[in-house]
């Protein structure tokens, strides 16, 4: 019976901690696949800028000492300072992904040209000038570890750093040249043994002050004045034999409140494809959250005035003739009157293949502006638009354009009994089609009735 117990307390524990787990499972609203491919182009694209960063890097100098035995010369203090690489060559370089670890980085036949000045001392004589250090058999290998630091930044490691160089010709210039470089030799084995023990710690330090840019990197930028976005990173990169996959927060935020939007993401996994360099899924929780954060924000809450209307629809006067006329018909006004639209609920976002749709459930109220300034109702009333939102990418931006699939009124009690719902249905329809979503588009417009 003891034995029992014990077995079903067990139980309980191991199902309580299965529930905090998945309690505490963080889903991504962002995922970005990055493939072999794109470390392939990142090998050749990335030569030049490592040309560029290894011509302007000041490299430490180096000095020794070294007894030069055939000339009987107990020593000769030497210091290369000054060094500068001028060119340099790395024609076997690749990339490739270590599945759990990282990204490996090999490369071999290397060669460097550096230019320096020198300064040599011995008991017998001291001098000063310019030489060429030929190197080649420049091998280097290690695994950069991808991790993310308490704030979602990420961060780089490099494990199994090994660099060696083969080979050193060193080249004098001077009056004494001739001199110089008939004991130039000797010299450049000790130059070899200094420079290998450098080339990991430079690596390395190189290594450490891309992290610190890489920690001043905004993870939570303002896209306008109603809303952030956190694109953080939520866990370690995972790496595969063929890719390596970022899990971003992918959540909006209003400006001025960053607490979590009351529903959680769901997981999604991306298609298995390597074809291309980066493919990036993007998930119902992150449309989701940015509705939210809009609607917390009032940013779906707006008034227009007959003239923001008509001077997008100055160009289309029949359109126009057609909405102001049947408003002018129903209301027999001269004065001009304002549209104010205000969401009653977040608006509800399904993906669709290649778009989205927008269910907006939303009130309007039409003003008339009175002689004194002031804005009087007309008449108010609810009602649901349903949009598609078509996303396409244009350079380095997403654009989203805007469409009206179907709009649905319904009128309170209202003193004007003789306002019919369908027609109000028709005229609201044509000033969202015609006005407001060609104005949020920012774009020409084709007439296209929608249904109603």
């Amino acid at each position: 019976m003891h034995t029992k117990a014990v077995q079903v307390l067990w139980g309980c524990f191991f199902l309580w901690d299965l529930y905090v787990s998945s309690a505490q499972t963080v889903y991504p609203g962002i995922k970005a696949r990055v493939t072999q491919r794109a470390l392939d182009y990142g090998v050749l694209a990335g030569m030049e800028m490592i040309e560029h960063m290894v011509k302007e890097k000041n490299i430490p100098d180096l000095e020794g000492s070294e007894s030069l035995e055939f000339l009987k010369v107990d020593y000769v203090d030497y210091n290369f300072s000054n060094i500068k690489i001028n060119a340099f060559s790395f024609p076997n370089t690749s990339l490739a992904f270590v599945p759990g670890v990282g990204i490996k980085a090999l490369t071999n036949h290397g060669t460097a040209n550096i230019s320096t000045d020198w300064e040599i001392k011995s008991p017998l004589f001291e001098d000063a000038g310019g030489a060429d250090l030929f190197l080649s058999g420049v091998y280097f290998t290690g695994i950069v570890v991808l991790a993310r630091n308490d704030f979602g930044h990420p961060i780089l490691k490099l494990q199994r750093c090994y660099a060696q160089v083969s080979h050193a010709h060193v080249s004098f210039s001077g009056e004494l040249s001739v001199l110089y470089n008939s004991f130039a030799e000797p010299m450049e084995k000790p130059i070899l043994k200094n420079l290998n023990e450098m080339l990991c710690p430079i690596i390395m330090s190189e290594v450490e002050a891309l992290n610190a840019n890489l920690s001043m990197l905004e993870v939570l930028t303002k896209i306008d004045n109603y809303t952030l976005l956190d694109y953080s990173l939520i866990s370690s990169p995972e790496i595969t034999e063929n890719y390596m996959e970022l899990n971003l927060k992918g959540v909006f935020y209003p400006l001025d409140n960053l607490t979590d939007p009351p529903f959680l993401p769901v997981p999604f996994v991306l298609p298995e494809r390597h074809d291309s360099m980066l493919y990036v899924g993007i998930s119902e929780f992150f449309f989701k959250s940015a509705s939210f954060a809009y609607f917390t924000s009032g940013a779906f809450n707006v008034t227009l005035s007959l003239k923001e209307i008509s001077s997008h629809l100055v160009q289309n006067s029949q359109g126009l003739g057609n909405v102001l006329s049947r408003i002018a018909e129903i209301y027999i006004l001269s004065q001009p009157f304002m549209v104010r639209v205000m969401a009653t609920e977040p608006p509800v976002i399904s993906l669709q293949p290649g778009n989205f749709t927008l269910d907006i459930p939303a009130s309007m109220v039409l003003l008339a502006q009175t002689e004194n300034s002031t804005a009087e109702a007309i008449v108010s009333m609810d009602f649901v638009a349903s949009t598609s939102v078509g996303l396409v990418i244009l350079g380095q931006r997403l654009v989203c354009s805007l469409s009206l699939n179907r709009f649905r009124l319904s009128l309170p009690e209202s003193n004007r009994s003789n306002i019919e719902v369908l027609r109000f249905e028709n005229i609201l329809s044509s000033l969202l089609h015609f006005g407001i979503l060609p104005l949020a588009n920012g774009v020409p417009f084709d007439f296209h009735r929608p249904e109603v």
